[in-house]
């Protein structure tokens, strides 16, 4: 982390507390800092996210942000449109910047101190870690707000490692733990993995299996051999299996 930079605190707030997340917001407009507030991922439809967006950017206009300049951004808007809220954003134009994911990289406003993330269980754990590092970058406290409305126990579990973890690399491998690598040669971006040991904290296992088909291998590249008939069944089913998008 830069020299003189603070890194956010995190708060998990359930939908309860709404009301404490949004009063966070409107004093920070109060001493002339700036916020993110960030809707909720919708799997696979920047479409979807677009309009949830809209539709959260209105209701604050007029609710409970209603004192407060508002401005808006999604991923369905022109790069030039884009940049126009993003520069009007950094030149405190808002106090507040309603968004979907597309501020969760490359984005630098140093006056902004708090990053409110709604519907946070949707997000994977790395994700969170990168909206987080979009504020405090001028040096104030900041903090980063995770709001959840739902009570799954494991979600929470989810935010609870992000509320505690400032570290981004254990996130990242937590986070793998928790939602599976998908198929390792085939589509799946997530899920339990057929290889049933190919996991972060079984990299032994997994050097020994390698030394082991290496030397397999050396001797019987096309695994022609009567002893290795099996294990070459076995792996044109594997891959064919696992490259099957169906």
């Amino acid at each position: 982390m830069p020299p003189g930079r603070q890194f956010p605190r995190t708060r998990l707030l359930g939908p309860d507390d709404r009301d404490v997340a949004y009063e966070r917001v409107r004093r920070a407009a109060a001493d002339g800092e700036q916020s993110f507030i960030i809707c909720p991922l919708v799997e696979e439809s920047e479409a979807l996210e677009a309009k949830a967006a809209t539709e959260e950017y209105e209701r604050l206009r007029s609710g409970e942000l209603a004192s407060l300049r508002l401005g808006l951004l999604h991923g369905r808007m022109r790069p030039a449109a884009k940049d126009a809220v993003m520069r009007a954003f950094r030149d405190h134009e808002f106090d507040v910047l309603v968004s979907t994911a597309v501020v969760e990289v490359g984005v630098d406003v140093p006056n902004a101190t708090v990053m409110l993330i709604e519907g946070a269980e949707r997000f994977g754990l790395a994700q969170l870690h990168q909206f987080r590092g979009r504020i405090g970058r001028g040096g104030q406290p900041s903090v980063c707000i995770l709001l959840t409305d739902l009570p799954d126990p494991e979600a929470n579990e989810r935010l609870r490692v992000v509320a505690q973890t400032t570290n981004g690399l254990a996130l990242a491998e937590h986070d793998l733990r928790l939602r599976g690598p998908g198929d390792y040669f085939g589509v799946r971006q997530s899920g339990l993995p057929e290889l049933k040991v190919a996991r972060l904290d079984d990299a032994p296992i997994v050097e020994a299996a390698r030394s082991a088909a290496t030397s397999v291998l050396t001797r019987d590249p096309d695994l022609v051999e009567p002893e290795h008939a099996a294990l070459r069944a076995h792996l044109l089913d594997f891959v064919a299996r696992s490259t099957d998008p169906s």
